[in-house]
């Protein structure tokens, strides 16, 4: 029975998008720019592959205002926009466009200084060396945009940020959100306050553009943002500084993005007769996303004629998907009855309630009533109370599973949990949003039961092994410090000691992987640099760094790195790809 009314749910759905387009409700492009986010030059080089990831083009700067290379691009083709051979589009690209890069000036990072205090409690001298080299990894990964980008932004797919700022590395070579976090609590432990708290201000300008935070500081992610870590950064960095004056700049705009969330990504929930609020990914753009568009336009081969509306809900549900910081995952898969299985065509990130995400948004809500009692507004502090106490209760009342002892993504198709296992089940522990000391304790129970602690190397993003990159076996660095970090908020000593054994596994991991390859990954796998998805492991890296570092702060005085002698080899000894991103770090460092 309830496969039959999740296949009439999937009917019904299927019958709005057929209708949408008589009630005037397509989707707009990821941007307004007709060279980077729609129109017939993103099509044509995208789609002719000149290179080997399509970000790169849509990173590429200008050489003339917009509407001179339109132009110029009409008269090349005379009208015959079918298919301009690729000689002719790099030439094009040669005369008009800029290699990416052209958008920063050199910078240093001013307030960075050898040997920050957390170094010297760090007991293992080989782990406290590496540590130093991380600590190093700020210069290489610091960018400031030039006054050009400032005085002609048309010319750039970069949105000028008025402050320097760190990178996460690789591809991602402008500012990105909820990297950030990890990445300026790093900032915050190698005593850069000032570079943290630019990134901070840059975060509260976009907010100030936008009325949200994009998913990174490019144009063609304006129209989507990440999880919503601004508050906690802000917090770590009041923590660090005790700046009640900063507070006081930041919290209208922590207020502002927090009212985007409740007003364009809530939905309610009824269960047993009660309505619940609580929040998703769901981003309204319905084109393929610029920096992915040929794998976004070749996803959507065969489902239906071009210009279809199930075209563009593949499309909107691949942006919200990006939204999530997941992209992709086995976790966004929802099938023609509504079970988590299918493939990547079968990504519908909006028609599910993620457990971290609310579970992010409930400690949003406690920090911001946080901030209200110390700047002395009780009445505002008293509002974010009532809606901490409405948000556990939602959580508890859609996403708790008693049977498993667990919270779980909730599946607004079928009205039922999806019982996969992610890391991000347990994100109720590190945000500490619940009612019940018990239910802490069966987490950890859950856990210890998942098949997700059978791995010498971290916990993997899930259990499933679908090829994309935020699944089986690739290990995430966010993801293992929100539960270590919510394991040894845990009173039960034994859920303290496993949350250490996480840390050791994972700072040994990152380590080795060091001692191998002279450079950090943005995921792993073991000893080695992740894999799957739609692009090639990135180095760099800064939340990857941040995550160490902050481990390594927490437990220096425990964790060991174990090496048995264990010496640099040269990137000469691994695998075509890696070895060249080997080789480009070095040189970039």
């Amino acid at each position: 029975m309830r496969g039959f009314l999740a296949a009439v749910m999937c009917l019904c759905l299927c019958l709005v998008l057929f209708l949408c387009p008589l009630y005037s409700c397509a989707l707009p492009p990821p941007c307004d720019s007709e060279i980077y986010c729609y129109g017939d030059i993103l099509r044509q080089v995208q789609t002719a592959k000149l290179f080997d990831d399509d970000k790169h083009f849509v990173d590429m700067k200008l050489k003339s205002a917009p509407d001179i290379i339109l132009t110029a691009f009409r008269n090349l083709t005379h009208g015959d926009l079918n298919s301009v051979p690729p000689a002719v589009l790099r030439d094009f690209l040669h005369k008009y466009f800029d290699e990416p890069g052209k958008e920063f000036a050199p910078w240093t990072p001013p307030d960075w200084h050898d040997k920050p205090q957390f170094l010297a409690g760090i007991a293992d001298a080989e782990l406290r060396s590496w540590a130093e080299k991380l600590h190093h990894l700020w210069k290489s990964l610091g960018r400031k945009i030039s006054s050009d980008a400032l005085a002609h932004p048309e010319q750039y797919s970069q949105i000028f940020t008025p402050h320097p700022f760190v990178v996460p590395g690789g591809r991602f070579r402008e500012l990105y959100y909820w990297d950030s976090y990890w990445v300026i609590n790093g900032l915050l432990l190698s005593e850069m306050t000032d570079t943290a708290r630019g990134m901070i201000l840059n975060f509260i300008h976009l907010i100030n553009r936008y009325g949200f935070i994009p998913n990174g500081a490019r144009v063609y992610y304006e129209r989507r943002s990440q999880p919503p870590f601004l508050s906690l950064m802000v917090e770590s960095y009041y923590q660090t500084t005790n700046d009640t004056d900063f507070l006081r700049t930041a919290l209208p705009a922590l207020e502002q993005e927090y009212l985007f969330w409740m007003r364009n990504r809530s939905v309610a929930v009824e269960v047993k007769g009660n309505k619940h609020v609580l929040n998703r990914f769901d981003v309204q753009v319905g084109l393929p996303r610029p920096e992915s568009y040929s794998d976004d336009l070749e996803l959507a081969e065969g489902l239906t004629e071009e210009g279809s509306p199930f075209e563009t809900w593949l499309w909107k549900e691949l942006h919200s998907g990006a939204e999530s910081g997941w992209d992709f995952s086995s976790r966004w898969f929802v099938d023609g009855l509504g079970n988590n299985n299918g493939s990547l065509k079968d990504t519908r990130t909006s028609l599910l309630i993620p457990t971290d995400l609310n579970a992010l948004l409930c400690r949003n809500e406690r920090t911001l009533a946080h901030f209200y009692r110390t700047l002395g507004n009780e009445s505002e502090a008293a509002r974010y109370d009532k809606a901490v106490s409405a948000r556990q209760e939602a959580i508890e009342a859609v996403l708790w599973d008693e049977k498993r002892g667990v919270w779980l993504d909730y599946s607004l198709v079928t009205n039922t949990s999806h019982p996969a296992f992610y890391p991000t089940n347990l994100a109720p522990v590190w945000a500490d949003c619940y009612s019940q000391p018990s239910m802490g304790q069966k987490a950890l129970h859950y856990l210890q039961t998942s098949g997700g602690l059978a791995f010498p190397n971290g916990v993997p993003t899930s259990l499933v092994d679908s090829g994309q990159q935020w699944d089986y076996p690739n290990a995430w660095p966010p993801l293992q410090h929100i539960l270590i970090q919510g394991l040894s908020s845990l009173p039960s000593q034994e859920a303290r000691e496993l949350g250490f054994d996480l840390a050791q596994r994972w700072i040994r991991t990152n380590w080795l992987a060091y001692v191998k390859y002279e450079a950090m990954f943005e995921k792993v796998i073991k000893e080695e640099p992740g894999g799957g998805g739609e692009y090639e492991v990135q180095l760099g890296f800064g939340w990857t760094n941040g995550v160490a570092l902050q481990l390594l702060s927490q437990y220096g005085d425990r964790l060991t790195s174990d090496s048995n002698g264990n010496s640099f080899t040269s990137c000469l000894s691994i695998s075509v790809s890696v070895a060249l991103l080997c080789s480009a770090q070095t040189l970039f460092l």
